[in-house]
């Protein structure tokens, strides 16, 4: 093959409690570990630090926001160079007063930052007010290379988005990152849960064989209030189904994990393995680039013609 050159991914799914500064030691922990068992890139589920706390809109929450580089880059960066490993890791960005993002950073194993990706698609669904604290990203899509490989990353509501992956992969990543945050709301589990993760793991391994690349989602587990240092959201909460995967470029899962512990998943990268499958489903040769222009535009409008009495025909 042209290229026999292989990594190996580990993929971090964690429960997420009150304490920010916790959570932060508990994913050093499991970036140590995973690099142990073997990772050459570790990534952390979506916006690690804190429980999930856009179930409600509170401008006291904008204080768990930081720059970057900031002090959690700078903490990254320590364990990437002592581990050896490349971290991408999803943090609330501070950018200027009153701007934020949520954001993925990609460190490298020196601790260097080899790329910073904002999140494009933001959500507003109930207990998911993401449109309250987040600006949509202005840094495209992008891959960057690691001392391992071309990584790609986007976040959570990207990955419902084909255009987004394709656009990530074309940049030449090898595989596409999904640092997540998604679960169920209680009530409607029993009738709706199955249906649910079943159409999320989907769209994604859906991703993965569109364009001939490795896909990882990495989520997060456990029934969480929005709780952050005891402040509590209303309500129920969320229940996050967890169930991180490694799909491969024929959309199978090489690994999986379940929806209620946390765990770590290892998955390797054959690089000859996309050479291959892209060669067979060669559909990167076959896309008709001159005809897709007006995927650009929100919606392409039905043309009615119409009578000259202004009646439709």
């Amino acid at each position: 093959m042209a290229n026999a050159r292989k990594f190996n991914v580990g993929l971090v799914q964690m429960r997420m409690g009150p304490d920010p500064e916790a959570n932060f030691a508990s994913a050093m922990g499991h970036v140590r570990e995973a690099a142990r068992l073997g990772a050459n890139v570790v990534c952390l589920p979506e916006l690690f630090r804190a429980q999930y706390f856009c179930q409600r809109e509170d401008i006291r929450l904008f204080d768990l926001a930081e720059p970057i580089p900031g002090p959690s880059t700078q903490k990254l960066a320590e364990v990437a160079r002592e581990a050896r490993v490349a971290v991408v890791a999803s943090l609330f960005e501070r950018r200027a007063p009153g701007l934020y993002h949520n954001t993925a950073v990609t460190l490298n194993a020196d601790g260097a930052i080899a790329g910073v990706y904002r999140k494009m698609h933001i959500p507003d669904d109930p207990l998911y007010y993401e449109k309250f604290y987040f600006a949509p990203g202005d840094l495209g899509f992008q891959a960057v290379d690691t001392a391992f490989g071309r990584v790609g990353t986007l976040v959570c509501w990207d990955q419902w988005y084909p255009e987004a992956a394709r656009l990530t992969a074309l940049k030449g990543a090898e595989v596409l990152f999904y640092p997540t945050a998604i679960g169920w709301h209680p009530a409607e589990k029993a009738d709706f849960g199955a249906a649910q993760y079943d159409a999320w793991q989907t769209i994604q391994r859906s991703h993965a064989i569109a364009n001939g690349i490795y896909v990882a989602a990495v989520n997060r587990v456990g029934h969480e209030h929005g709780d952050v240092l005891r402040n509590r959201a209303p309500g129920v909460g969320l229940e996050f189904w967890g169930g991180s995967f490694l799909a491969d470029p024929f959309g199978r899962i090489l690994a999986k994990a379940s929806h209620d512990v946390e765990e770590i998943l290892l998955g390797e990268i054959d690089l000859a393995l996309i050479e291959d499958t892209r060669r067979n489903w060669p559909f990167l040769r076959d896309r008709r680039i001159d005809a897709y222009g007006p995927i650009t535009q929100r919606y392409l409008d039905p043309v009615h013609a119409w009578e000259k009495d202004g009646d439709p025909k």
